[in-house]
């Protein structure tokens, strides 16, 4: 009997301490979603020594990696263009116009050409040196570099309203590297390489002016010697033509004198018939005749007639001489003025004087035309200064200086921002572990 009461007790016993527990806690009937901030604020307060601890730690760890790791620094440079006196000399050729702004560009241009980077990197590996990466050749690690440090901005420049158009060159380089001397050396060498080649462009535009204009020169001397053989052509042919028709008009005269001359003859025989006819051997005249004729008396006649007096009065002795004379005549040259006239002029035609003095011109460019402005414009070219290595193609408004701090890592906002993210870190955790708390003693609240 004690034994079966036993159990019974222990149930008593059991019911009681389950009834006082419900009273003193009563169990809620479901779990409130809702957060007591004062309990969580209350809990944060707890483990205020984790969380600072959790801070600390990463903290440390921001301090540590920026003592760790490797500063990279930034150096920029700004360009404006140069002012117009700089570039008055080059502008005032005539050959050659480069306004600021165009000069500002082509400079910018050079500053973004790889290969101008290129090149500037092959004449000055010293300063590059420091990027060479083990399994990386030095160009290699030039591309890197050439990729993510440097970077070029226009501001304006292509717009000639812009008030203040520039360009700005930025690097960005570690520690390790001579940055200021490389983006300086880079932007000189830029500022050289347009330099050089403006020089060589001014070269290239005056060679070709200037054999442009001797060609011109060379035509105008084909041109003269061309006008030259035409007008001792025509020269000669005029002469000739000249002497042609005097030739002809000599052949037909001296034909028309020997005609005369042989008409003379037979006037000349007909007329010795009738004198030989009429008895006269002397020349007389139609009154003499009369005279003989008509006795002694004194008679006074005058003829008075417009006819010529016939051939035959005077005489056979006279004719036949004279006759004789025309006979042996070789030529009828002397009877005629004009004959000598043609023989001066055909002596005259032999040689032209003009053509002989076009023939023995020396220097015969003295006598091209309007080639003088084109000599002058050869020597004003030759006499043009080109080398530009002076040339003040843009302004350098500010030179690249040694950066003051690092642009990254920021220590200071590195080693904050560590502490305050080991803080949330901490916050969060300590969240966690309230929430886990609270769900336990829930869990033993429901048991």
């Amino acid at each position: 009997m004690p034994q079966s009461k036993r159990p019974a007790e222990q149930d008593v016993l059991l019911t009681r301490r389950l009834f006082l527990k419900n009273t003193e806690h009563p169990r809620p009937k479901a779990s409130s979603p809702e957060i007591d901030l004062v309990d969580l604020f209350s809990f944060f307060w707890q483990q205020k020594k984790f969380i600072a601890t959790t801070s600390a730690i990463a903290g440390a760890i921001a301090l540590g990696y920026v003592l760790v790791v490797q500063p990279i620094y930034q150096a920029s440079t700004v360009l404006r263009p140069a002012e117009i006196n700089e570039l008055d000399a080059l502008n005032r050729s005539e050959v050659y116009k480069l306004p600021p702004n165009e000069a500002l560009l082509k400079v910018g241009a050079a500053l973004d050409s790889y290969e101008t980077r290129l090149s500037f990197f092959r004449s000055h590996q010293d300063l590059f040196k420091p990027l060479e990466k083990e399994g990386m050749t030095l160009e290699q690690s030039f591309e890197v570099f050439n990729r993510d440090s440097i970077n070029l901005t226009q501001v304006g420049v292509k717009n000639p309203d812009a008030l203040s158009p520039s360009i700005k060159l930025e690097l960005t380089y570690p520690k390790s590297v001579l940055g200021v001397d490389i983006i300086n050396g880079f932007v000189a060498y830029a500022i050289d390489n347009q330099r050089a080649q403006i020089s060589s462009d001014l070269k290239t535009i005056i060679n070709n002016r200037q054999k442009e204009l001797r060609e011109k020169i060379s035509a105008a001397r084909l041109g003269y010697q061309s006008d030259k053989e035409a007008k001792i052509a025509t020269l000669e042919e005029d002469d000739e033509l000249k002497r042609a028709t005097l030739k002809d008009e000599l052949q037909a005269l001296r034909l028309q004198l020997k005609a005369m001359r042989e008409a003379r003859i037979d006037q000349l025989d007909e007329a010795i018939s009738i004198a030989s006819t009429l008895g006269i051997s002397r020349p007389t005249t139609p009154y003499a005749m009369g005279e003989s004729a008509g006795g002694g008396s004194r008679v006074i006649r005058t003829d008075i007639t417009s006819q010529d007096t016939p051939l035959y009065f005077l005489g056979t002795q006279a004719l036949q001489a004279e006759r004789a004379v025309l006979l042996k005549r070789t030529s009828d040259d002397f009877t005629d003025k004009r004959v000598l006239e043609i023989d001066k002029k055909l002596k005259l035609l032999e040689v032209n004087r003009e053509v002989e003095q076009l023939g023995k011109r020396a220097n015969e460019d003295v006598y091209l035309k309007n080639i003088e402005p084109l000599r002058a414009e050869i020597v004003r070219l030759g006499n043009l200064n080109t080398d530009m290595s002076a040339l003040g193609l843009v302004s350098i408004d500010r030179k690249a200086q040694t950066p003051v701090s690092a642009l990254k890592p920021k220590k200071a906002l590195t080693i904050v921002l560590g502490l305050f993210l080991g803080g949330l870190l901490g916050l969060g955790i300590t969240t966690v572990r309230y929430f886990n708390v609270r769900r336990r003693d829930e869990l033993k609240q429901s048991s």
